[in-house]
């Protein structure tokens, strides 16, 4: 759970437990001592009261008159007082506790938490050795509580202001060493998305400055091997690209001709030669391979190199490569928007393109079992999109990408692009963006 907070919750939060815990120590000592403390103050007025008390008694014992010196006496005493005297007609003399006059400004539970100590100096009055009452101390405490409180307040607002001053050069310092992490967090994040060019600011102190000044130069090393790898990516291409050509001239020049001098030779057969039982079955049965052998000899030209691109350009490719697809599947209804400016791109993006739209085409075909699917390939700002959907029932969970796609991907990458498979609304997307000037330079 700890762990799971932010830095600056895990460094506040003692901050904020060692304030409320000094605020916690110091009503503890307070509790502790004070009453000690009052006791201490106030002892000389006790022992004053017991002098008074014992020289009163002496000054009645010989006096002619005690009553009458003891009633001089009482009215001599202020009624502000400490010492105060008190009839045994009155009843019990009141505690100091009970006689507490509160300070004003002080608030009933600081009062409350003070351990007041029992100050009661009861002296006897004897009159002819009889007991007429007591001279008390009763001292009054409101400074003295309302200086503690004083105190209170004080040490409470130092704690106050030292933990303030205290978390702010905490927060600034944190601050100064979160941001430059925050930059590198941010850095590296950027770094596992493919970006290698925007630096990572170098600040902070040493140590993050180093490790900053680290994933630069590491994000500079993978920009190099990126690079390298597009090249070889490049070149791999290129290659596959020169064996598909040099594969399918050899199926146009040698294949070829050789099905059309055998197509030729049965139809000659069969019109020189009047059918004449099995003879004749088998002469149409020739005919029909050889013609059956022509045309996927045309379909696998057509995946190898589609030739016309560099002819009648990418967009009139993809259409009559759509309308192939209507022909061979005509249970699937194959709606499509192709943007005429696809004309004006060729070389590696036409054929790259060409060949994503095909390879997505063919598994909607071979896999989906879908009964709609949808073409888009359109040319927005300086990137190239093409997408390609369909309601079939989606791609098996852990293989997003077959062999085919897996080609195409290669393809894209070559070319600084990117291709996507996801399920949506019950659809399946295969999706590509592409550069608009990308561009392959043969091997």
């Amino acid at each position: 759970m700890w762990q799971r907070l932010s830095f600056t919750t895990q460094l506040f939060l003692p901050l904020g437990a060692s304030l409320l815990a000094a605020l916690i120590m110091g009503g503890v000592l307070l509790h502790t001592f004070s009453g000690g403390q009052l006791a201490e103050e106030n002892e000389p007025g006790r022992r004053s009261t017991r002098v008074i008390a014992a020289a009163l008694n002496n000054t009645l014992h010989t006096s002619d008159n005690p009553r009458q010196t003891l009633d001089a006496f009482v009215h001599s005493l202020d009624t502000s007082s400490d010492i105060q005297f008190r009839s045994a007609e009155a009843g019990p003399a009141p505690s100091a506790k009970d006689d507490l006059r509160k300070p004003h400004g002080v608030p009933q539970w600081f009062i409350d938490l003070l351990t007041i100590p029992d100050l009661d100096a009861a002296s006897p009055v004897m009159i002819d050795g009889k007991r007429v009452g007591d001279l008390i101390f009763l001292p009054d405490m409101s400074a003295d509580l309302f200086e503690k409180w004083i105190g209170f307040l004080a040490l409470t607002s130092l704690i106050a202001v030292l933990m303030v001053l205290t978390g702010t050069i905490a927060f600034v310092l944190a601050r100064s060493a979160l941001r430059p992490l925050q930059h590198l967090g941010e850095g590296l994040t950027r770094i596992r998305r493919g970006d290698y060019i925007t630096p990572i600011p170098v600040c902070g102190p040493p140590e993050i400055r180093q490790s900053c000044e680290e994933a630069n130069a590491l994000a500079a090393t993978l920009a190099q091997l990126s690079e390298d790898n597009r090249d070889l990516l490049h070149r791999l291409v290129s290659l596959q690209d020169d064996e598909r050509r040099d594969l399918a001239r050899e199926l146009h020049d040698e294949l070829g001709p050789l099905l059309f001098s055998i197509r030729a030779g049965t139809i000659a057969l069969i019109e020189t030669s009047p059918p004449a039982g099995n003879l004749g079955n088998s002469a149409q049965q020739v005919l029909q391979s050889v013609e059956a052998l022509q045309q996927t000899n045309r379909r696998i030209l057509d995946r190898l190199r589609p030739l016309y691109i560099e002819e009648l350009g990418l967009e009139t490719s993809v259409q009559t490569l759509l309308v192939n697809f209507r022909k061979q599947a005509p249970h699937i209804g194959l709606t499509a928007t192709i943007d005429p400016g696809l004309n004006a791109i060729d070389g590696p993006l036409a054929r790259t393109v060409y060949r994503v739209i095909q390879e997505a085409l063919t598994n909607v075909l071979r896999h989906a079992r879908a009964s709609n699917a949808h073409v888009q390939a359109a040319v927005t700002g300086e990137t190239l999109v093409v997408e390609i959907s369909d309601d079939g029932d989606g791609f098996p969970e852990g293989n997003a990408f077959g062999r085919g796609l897996t080609g195409m991907h290669e393809r894209v990458r070559a070319l600084s692009g990117s291709l996507s498979l996801l399920r949506a609304d019950e659809r399946t997307y295969v999706r590509c963006r592409l550069p608009a000037g990308a561009s392959m330079s043969p091997a």
